[in-house]
Formats: structure tokens, C-alpha cells, sequence
């Protein structure tokens, strides 16, 4: 797990609860001791800053590139994407997803909600909690697409994808008790 910035401790919580040794990566030999890797919700621009600052940003896009099964929430989303629109002048993005993404496109922190989403596979809806979310543009002939928003003016938008062995959500499961995503993710790792 990415452990510079962003909603850590949530992710490991849920991570630990489910059984598997989850840690906080912050450097290069920490990486290469990984099996899977989760991209917190954070704030992306900065993500990127510290991954370049801690040697983190190459070593990571080469794991990502050569197979590791990898899971972005939020800000980890924009970080996967091949493409970001709104994004700052120097935003870069580790790629791995064939996506482009609207940073901050649901709007500002006083925008941030909590509904419901439908998430393919499961037989109940999600909770999901959308703080400063992106969400997907477009989406390339082999991306999946697991979830949209269902009502509202973002009605039909992309919030949740796959390709391969990656996956993102714009919005933090992490923070509620429903740990099915994070399950979802755990079964991606365990059979790659």
C-alpha cells in the first residue's frame, strides 16, 4: 500500500481484517516485497510529488507494467490513469488503466456525498463515499467497466473499472464496514 499520504490506516484496517500482511510502502525494497498494492484516496498532485521524491514513482509504474495486481481509490484512480483531464500543468500518472479520468469532477469538498452504486458481481449496491471524486471519461475497449452513478446529474458516469490487474474506484471503500471491493481485490492478488 502506498504509504506516503492519503487514507492509510483505513485501507490497512481493512486489508488486516481480511487476513492478509498489509504494510505501508515508503520505499523502493519495501515495494519489491509486495504481492498486490493499494493507491489510496488522497490528494493526487502531492502523491505524485512524494512517490517521485521517495524513489517510488519508476519502481512502482514498473511493477504496475509487469503484472502487479493494483487497486487505486480516489486519488489512486487518477494516479492509474493513462489519461487525466483537469489536471494540474505537471500531472503525471503512473498509467496502467486505459481510462481518462475528470479529476475532481463530482466538484469541490463541499460536494462530497455518500449514496449507493451497483457494482458488478454483487448481488446488493455498494456504499460509496465521493470526497473531491474523479470519474471516468472514456474507457478503452478492454477496460471493464464494475460500477456507474445510477441518478442525479452524474447519472450513467464511470466510477468504478478493471483492466487486467487493475482496478479503481473514484470513490474510498475503505471507509465504510462493507469490505467487498476490498475482498474483490484481495481474490485478484491471491489468483494472479
Amino acid at each position: 500500500m502506498f504509504g506516503l499520504q492519503g487514507d492509510v490506516r483505513e485501507h490497512l484496517a481493512v486489508l488486516t481484517a481480511l487476513g492478509t500482511h498489509a504494510v505501508a510502502v515508503r520505499r523502493p525494497e519495501e515495494l519489491g516485497r509486495c504481492d498486490g498494492f493499494v493507491i489510496p484516496g488522497g490528494e493526487s498532485t502531492t502523491m505524485f510529488k512524494l512517490a517521485r521524491t521517495f524513489e517510488l514513482f519508476e519502481p512502482l509504474q514498473e511493477r504496475i507494467r509487469g503484472g502487479m495486481p493494483t487497486f487505486g481509490t480516489c486519488a489512486g484512480m487518477i494516479m492509474l490513469a493513462d489519461r487525466v483531464v483537469d489536471g494540474t500543468a505537471d500531472q503525471e500518472t503512473l498509467g496502467g488503466l486505459d481510462v481518462t479520468v475528470r479529476r475532481n469532477a463530482f466538484g469541490r469538498q463541499v460536494d462530497s456525498f455518500e449514496g449507493e452504486v451497483a457494482f458488478d458481481g454483487f448481488d446488493e449496491p455498494v456504499p460509496a463515499v465521493f470526497i473531491r471524486a474523479p470519474w471516468v471519461e472514456e474507457a478503452g475497449a478492454g477496460v471493464e467497466v464494475l460500477a456507474r452513478v445510477e441518478a442525479g446529474q452524474a447519472a450513467g458516469r464511470i466510477v468504478a473499472v478493471r483492466e487486467g490487474h487493475v482496478m479503481a474506484t473514484a470513490f474510498h471503500p475503505e471507509v465504510g464496514r462493507d469490505d467487498r471491493i476490498h475482498r474483490y481485490f484481495v481474490d485478484l492478488v491471491t489468483t494472479a
